[in-house]
């Protein structure tokens, strides 16, 4: 089954980009085929392995009204095979030759990845390049594809009190028909009224090279990979995309809360999504400030949350804060938290507001800036060497719409932070009417949160 991945690629952005003094991360060597296909090359000689991703500027965002879940049924259908490689061709050449290869699809994107042995990547150029250009779809693929997808929906939505929870607080958040308030997978209904006719022509529109960003990172040379990127994206013709939709700040919430109860619930939790800027909707450097709020308040055990909530008055078992910035649209500052048995969720709340009132009111702590932005550095130097961080970095900020230099330059921007752009962000935070608390409970509340 392939991944389903709402992405929280921010982290993944940003957390390897660490404390050089010139703004180059990677130093990827970037171009441009004749077709409008973009490469960005990253060469990473510690291992003979290569990975290669292709990323596709579509997700859940761009599917026509009432065919929501089609962007990740095409996604699945792509592993069905073409004239070339039939029969689900493409996953078996790529075991048989010691590799590895998933997909996945998101809100902003949808991309395609496999990781092979340097010496294999002729093949799974060919293979990728196959399937962007020539996919054979039949009506009996689609719907065993259909009901697995229905089946997938099933568990992770379901029968999944989480999930159904996280349907509730996106609907919730963005509502009037945003796009992010719609699931990536789809609502059922529209899921199984899909059609050969939908799919092909979403295919057809979307899965164009000027659409396309292909990322290949290891133990290669640019000069090798141009060649081979020419020979087999450079034939494919070339078609133009239709303007991708506007993705404005959401209304306010009706009710800024959302609540699922079942009784397969053990252990009950409790969050805070608050709207927040993102690369789509500001600049690198005020995003950064966000980032370094996170830390402050909720990054590890050493954070604030952490030390008042669990280590202080123990009224929960974990307590912390993200924010996810690299949407093409708003995005998300979160604070969550599990309770103790006992403990009351709106208890908790309080406490969380009071911590981010003490942090605008009282400031940061002597040294604490310092010591979190050394940290967010220097956490980043093991993950850089990851073939898969950094194909997930550039090819995430260019299918979202975003450019390169929001990852190379990301050390100085978090350099460049202060104390008062982190309380300017805090107050944004606090400030913002969009927001949404999700509680997960038990059926009967039985002492433990509410």
């Amino acid at each position: 089954m392939r991944i389903l991945i709402a992405l929280n690629v921010a982290f993944l952005m940003f957390v390897f980009a660490y404390g050089n003094a010139r703004a180059e991360v990677f130093s990827p060597t970037k171009f441009t085929l004749d077709n409008g296909l973009q490469v960005v090359v990253v060469s990473n000689h510690r291992s003979p392995v290569v990975m290669q991703m292709l990323w596709y500027r579509v997700g859940s965002i761009d599917e026509p009204q009432g065919k929501s879940g089609i962007a990740h049924l095409l996604e699945h259908l792509m592993f069905k095979g073409t004239a070339s490689h039939p029969n689900g061709e493409f996953s078996k050449m790529v075991a048989r030759n010691g590799g590895n290869e998933n997909a996945f699809t998101s809100f902003d994107y949808t991309g395609y990845h496999q990781t092979v042995s340097a010496d294999r990547l002729e093949m799974i150029m060919e293979l990728e390049a196959d399937r962007m250009n020539a996919l054979v779809l039949n009506e009996a693929d689609i719907e065993t594809e259909i009901d697995v997808i229905l089946e997938e929906r099933r568990q992770r939505i379901g029968n999944n009190p989480s999930g159904k929870l996280r349907l509730k607080l996106g609907a919730e958040l963005f509502p009037n028909g945003h796009p992010y308030g719609r699931p990536v997978i789809g609502w059922e209904g529209e899921i199984k009224s899909v059609t050969r006719s939908d799919i092909l022509d979403f295919y057809k529109k979307y899965y164009v090279p000027s659409n396309a960003i292909l990322v290949i990172v290891g133990d290669v040379e640019p000069e090798a990979v141009r060649k081979l990127a020419n020979k087999y994206y450079g034939p494919i013709n070339n078609a133009k995309t239709p303007p991708r939709p506007l993705l404005g700040m959401p209304d306010a919430p009706k009710s800024g809360e959302v609540i699922v109860r079942d009784a397969r619930v053990g252990q009950p939790a409790w969050s805070l999504s608050v709207i927040a800027p993102s690369l789509g909707s500001s600049n690198a450097g005020r995003v950064a400030a966000f980032e370094v709020l996170a830390q402050v308040l909720g990054g590890g055990t050493t954070s604030r949350l952490y030390r008042a909530l669990v280590i202080g008055d123990g009224k929960v078992v974990s307590a912390g804060a993200g924010y996810s910035s690299d949407p093409m649209g708003p995005g998300r500052f979160v604070f969550y938290a599990s309770p103790k048995p006992g403990a009351k969720l709106d208890a908790i709340a309080n406490d969380i507001e009071k911590e981010l009132k003490k942090l605008i009111k009282n400031g940061l702590t002597s040294g604490e800036l310092g010591r979190v932005k050394k940290r967010m550095l220097a956490d980043a130097i093991y993950v850089r060497d990851s073939l898969k961080s950094s194909a997930w970095a550039l090819g995430g900020a260019l299918a979202a719409g975003h450019k390169i230099s929001d990852v190379e330059e990301w050390p100085n921007n978090i350099k460049n932070i202060n104390e008062a752009d982190v309380i300017s962000a805090a107050k944004q935070i606090f400030n913002e009417k969009r927001k949404v608390t999700a509680k997960l409970l038990p059926a009967q509340n039985n002492g433990k949160g509410g």
